[in-house]
């Protein structure tokens, strides 16, 4: 999965930590055991990508890669915003974003509901199967192109 360049942040969260490598651009949700309180720092406030079902929330779109290196090794590549597992992450909340991690079973047009697939892990659906409609993510603002990508708004409270 994978994020362009077109996007627009309007509101972002870098509460949450993440201990699983994972691409940016896919949907996270929050995990179990997440924190409590406005503190910044508690380990257990985790994300993950899953499929949708009816006792997830979704937080936003990753904008960083997780990546599990050996730091005595080779450093994360700043360029590509790398973050360590286990490392806070930042999610996009409001805004738009171009990705293709987009559920591979559908055919988004412009104008639809955007999802959390539940059948693919961190994937955009335009289908909601069992209308569960905490799993809404935002809307689609363009179709899939060629390569598979497409423009989502992303508007979570």
């Amino acid at each position: 999965m994978a994020l362009k360049s077109d996007r627009y942040e309007i509101q972002t969260d870098i509460s949450f930590f993440c201990n699983t490598a994972l691409d940016r651009g896919g949907v996270v949700v929050y995990q179990d055991g997440t924190g409590s309180g406005a503190a910044m720092d508690q380990g257990v406030a985790l994300v993950a990508q899953e499929a949708g079902d009816a006792g997830s929330v979704p937080l936003g779109v990753l904008l960083n890669d997780v990546v599990d290196k050996d730091l005595t090794r080779t450093h994360l590549n700043q360029y590509k915003d790398e973050v360590q597992k286990g490392g806070k992450v930042t999610v996009l909340r409001k805004g738009y974003v171009v990705t293709n991690a987009i559920d591979s079973n559908v055919t988004p047009s412009v104008g639809d509901v955007a999802y959390l697939s539940e059948l693919e892990a961190g994937k955009i659906s335009n289908v909601s199967g069992n209308s569960y409609t905490n799993l809404v993510v935002g809307r689609f603002l363009s179709a899939k192109d060629a390569d598979g990508y497409a423009k989502v708004e992303v508007n979570l409270p």
